[in-house]
């Protein structure tokens, strides 16, 4: 009878390590794949307003990059690796789309990293596959914003920011410096992202508090300590971009936007976590929830248990601040709520990876659906199929009037070069970029006769105008102070060319308003006869 010498533990240790090390790369290799297929899908689809802009800022030189923004409103980081990314790959919208699509596969082995740092390998994996497979970091894949880039800066955010204020204390009480400068760097860039971060900021200062709170009174001095270094550091980073943050909240803003209501609120988990696989997700990762959180004892709880605390609140808070700040100042679209998308899918994660078989079966199932059907939108304006129609009338010197100020940038990328083109307000000299600054008080001014009729005594006979207006199927989403003024004036304009008899109507288009299409123009080409 065969005998075998039992194998060391050092060398079962040994191929257990081997093993891990090659698993990990595959396995996030497939699922970058995964992501890959599912967020290519819709790559070429036309660019709407808010693409139209980013090309249109990102496409001048870096350094002139920062003062358009003045006019803009938002901070400088994602134009000025747009404008570097052009360089190398295009203008076109797969390739712009493209950068977008990077930051989110990314955040696939980001978020692997952070699930497994905070909670053990099995949340790590399940925060991976969320990553690959959010709908929310899907739709934003495919669109040439600073949306994708946000969420990836949001993870790192909130890895160096839960490692430093919610894992056990270090024996020596001393701070930890690699997530304290970690945090200050990425929130700092997350600043120069977008201003909803200052939300996510304030968030996490309130879960600090809280975190606080429930540490043992010999730990606070080292929380304080830690606190001053990771917020103080990433002020003082951003301190060179305060002056123009504080210029822009002063004169432009998002008089676009309505003030949220309580079912926007409550609508944010199914935004964020997909409309349809949200259920699937809250049911069974509340159940891995409830699991972390009873370890604790009163109110003492472990390290995973305070992880799941601060995640909660940073999630919550941030929307929530977001909201209140948008009952006073409406500055509230769901696509800001890329900075929620983190806590949220880290906070799913953590409860998917404590649940067992029930974590695993709501995964696959959220997954399903995700993928299944909560896609991307498969045309986001119709601005492009508009400018196909009308470009082969027009000529050089010809004159594009769009009563939307905000779709020059997206019409300029789409027509021939050598138009001319105006708003509301007049002649516009940078047509890659909207002019917000006090926006609806100069709106409040122009009228036809006014502003109009100078622009039409300008074209000679022979040439064209094209006018671009808003199609518009509801009032109330036009019942913003900006939102009204332009259904106002393009009515007012319409008129006003109707009745110029030196003008006839020689192409419009669309000629049917149905069915109904997302963010709608209709261009219509008036010939100067006389």
């Amino acid at each position: 009878m065969a005998t075998y010498a039992p194998q060391p533990a050092w060398e079962l240790r040994a191929r257990a390590v081997s093993s891990a090390r090659v698993a990990a790369p595959v396995g996030l290799g497939l699922l970058v794949l995964l992501s890959i297929y599912v967020r290519t899908r819709q790559a070429g689809v036309g660019f709407w307003i808010d693409e139209g802009l980013s090309v249109g800022i990102a496409d001048r030189p870096l350094h002139d990059i920062p003062g358009v923004l003045r006019q803009d409103g938002s901070p400088p980081l994602y134009y000025v690796l747009l404008s570097v990314w052009m360089a190398l790959a295009g203008h076109s919208e797969a390739g712009t789309h493209a950068l977008s699509l990077l930051f989110t596969l990314i955040c696939v082995p980001v978020a692997w990293w952070g699930g497994r740092l905070l909670f053990g390998s099995r949340t790590g994996w399940m925060a991976a596959v969320l990553a690959a497979a959010n709908p929310f970091m899907t739709q934003y894949a495919q669109e040439t914003r600073m949306y994708a880039l946000l969420i990836l800066l949001g993870l790192l955010v909130l890895v160096c920011w839960l490692r430093a204020f919610a894992a056990d204390p270090p024996a020596d009480g001393a701070v930890r410096r690699g997530p304290v400068a970690g945090f200050a760097v990425a929130f700092a860039v997350m600043l120069y992202t977008h201003n909803w971060a200052i939300f996510f900021g304030l968030a996490t200062g309130a879960a600090g508090v809280a975190l606080l709170a429930l540490a043992d009174p010999a730990d606070r001095p080292r929380l304080l300590r830690t606190a001053l270094l990771a917020y103080g550091g990433a002020l003082i980073l951003y301190l060179p971009w305060l002056p123009t943050f504080l210029y822009q909240t002063a004169h432009t803003g998002a008089p676009w936007s309505h003030a949220p209501s309580l079912a926007a609120l409550a609508g944010v988990p199914a935004k964020v976590l997909g409309e349809t696989a949200e259920i699937a997700l809250v049911l069974a990762a509340g159940a891995g929830l409830v699991t972390i959180l009873s370890r604790g004892d009163g109110r003492r709880h472990d390290a995973a248990g305070r992880t799941v605390i601060a995640l909660a609140l940073i999630g919550v808070l941030t929307v929530l601040l977001a909201w209140l700040s948008s009952q006073v100042t409406p500055a509230w679209a769901p696509r800001y709520l890329a900075v929620a998308v983190p806590p949220f899918v880290l906070l799913a994660a953590a409860g998917l990876g404590h649940a067992g078989r029930l974590g695993v079966a709501g995964l696959v199932l959220a997954v399903l659906l995700s993928v299944a059907v909560d896609g991307p939108p498969g045309e986001k304006s119709n601005v492009r199929d508009v400018t196909e129609a009308v470009a082969p009338s027009l000529r050089p010197g010809d004159l594009v009037v769009a009563t939307q100020p905000e779709q020059v940038p997206v019409l300029s990328y789409y027509l021939p070069a050598g138009l001319r083109y105006a708003t509301l307000t007049g002649p516009v000299r940078d047509v890659g970029v909207t002019d917000w600054r006090d926006g609806v008080a100069r709106l409040q001014r122009t009228s036809a006769r006014r502003d109009l009729a100078p622009l039409l005594d300008t074209l000679r006979t022979g040439q064209r105008l094209v006018l671009i207006q808003p199609i518009i199927y509801d009032l109330k989403p036009w019942s913003a102070p900006w939102t009204e003024l332009v259904r106002l004036r393009s009515e007012e304009w319409t008129q006003y060319m109707s009745n110029d008899r030196r003008f006839g109507v020689t192409l419009q288009h669309p000629t049917s308003l149905l069915p109904r299409r997302p963010v709608p123009v209709q261009a219509t080409v008036y010939l100067k006869t006389a």
